[in-house]
């Protein structure tokens, strides 16, 4: 008998060249296939597929084997793939499509069907037995809760990440949205397109199998900021988070391009991803009891954090976390850190969205270091 109506996961990032994508490793994912197999219906909330550091074709060789395992345990029921920033480019053809033939009023959800030969029906194709469904840049679950994959909050984060820096000056110099900035879906995509399509293009001229570990410059920024290692690091840490940061920041907002700010505590993070999202609420007039987001990989609300995501108009925010292992955030702290892997949101008829870690009990290994 199934027990929930809805299983919503995040940010698994299958094909992952660093090897954080914990779904691929056996233990994990027999986790995640019995949440699956419980389920009447999943849904991916975006990044469910890591596209941005080598050819599609390779990623999709090297996770088809688990694909097809997540199709057989929700065999007979309904697979929604939600886009997100990492594999925009399941989305992509169908935006254009709509754009071609004039439709730029892109909705808060519009389903799409994937066609022979696109990115979307090989992903579809993995899992035979489901019925899968594109679904951007969100999806209803219920009348009262709305889930999108968060990546629009980077036109609002004032952390200064490499993205957002990105995002910040196509909304000055290419987006043409004027000083009131976006307030529909299809004012985000003009925003966040152009970088997506350049990280796409990147990739597929990559080498399908690279033999160094890809990192995120802003996670080794970050890393080196905030490090706790010996006197000889935390002396570079704080030269760089008191010092070089600060200037950098500086002259990005001088330059019209903020406002970011300098502080890049684990407080501010997740305040900064907060703010950002419910600007993009506000600014979309999601009317919800309840938004679902992905994207920045920290879970929440956690014990005693309910007040922070709380929107003024009453909206409750829910981070559904992530399934990659990233040790700068993690920091040695376990499964209590909230951006430990394996987050999984039920949601029934009724009642709020409930966040459980299914690898609470389960002891990870750190990814491979870099060769």
């Amino acid at each position: 008998m199934l027990t929930v109506t809805t299983a919503i996961v995040s940010d698994l990032h299958l094909g992952a060249t660093s090897g954080v994508d914990v779904a691929r490793r056996e233990e994990p994912l027999a986790r995640l296939l019995e949440t699956v197999a419980r389920a009447a219906r999943v849904v991916f909330l975006g990044d469910l597929l890591e596209l941005r550091e080598r050819p599609a074709a390779a990623v999709l060789e090297d996770v088809a084997p688990v694909l097809r395992r997540i199709g057989e345990a929700a065999a007979g029921r309904q697979v929604v793939v939600v886009p997100g920033n990492h594999d925009h480019q399941l989305v992509a053809p169908a935006l254009e499509r709509a754009r071609l033939n004039g439709d730029h009023a892109l909705p808060l959800q519009i389903e799409h069907e994937p066609r022979r030969g696109e990115l979307a029906q090989l992903l579809a194709d993995s899992m035979p037995r489901s019925e899968v469904v594109l679904a951007y840049p969100g999806i209803w679950l219920r009348d009262d809760v709305y889930a999108t994959h968060g990546h629009y909050l980077d036109a609002h984060l004032t952390v200064p990440r490499v993205e957002c820096l990105l995002a910040a000056a196509v909304r000055r110099y290419g987006a043409g949205l004027g000083a009131d900035g976006p307030r529909a879906p299809d004012h985000y995509e003009a925003i966040v397109g152009p970088i997506y399509a350049l990280a796409n293009a990147i990739a597929q001229n990559a080498r399908a199998r690279p033999g160094t570990r890809r990192g995120s410059l802003s996670r080794r920024v970050w890393s080196a900021a905030t490090a706790r290692g010996d006197a000889g690091a935390r002396i570079r840490g704080a030269l760089i988070g008191r010092a070089a940061i600060p200037a950098a920041v500086a002259a990005i907002n001088v330059a019209g391009f903020g406002p970011f700010t300098a502080d890049l505590s684990a407080t501010e993070l997740r305040r900064a991803g907060l703010r950002a999202i419910g600007e993009v609420v506000d600014r979309l007039g999601i009317e919800a009891d309840h938004v679902l987001f992905g994207h920045t990989h920290r879970a929440g609300p956690l014990d005693g954090e309910l007040d922070e995501w709380l929107l003024p108009g009453g909206t409750r925010l829910t981070n559904t976390g992530s399934w990659i292992h990233e040790p700068v955030f993690v920091a040695g702290d376990g499964p209590s850190n909230p951006y430990w892997p394996g987050r999984v949101t039920l949601l029934t008829d009724t009642g709020p969205p409930e966040l459980r870690n299914v690898l609470g009990d389960l002891e990870l290994p750190s990814p491979p270091r870099p060769t």
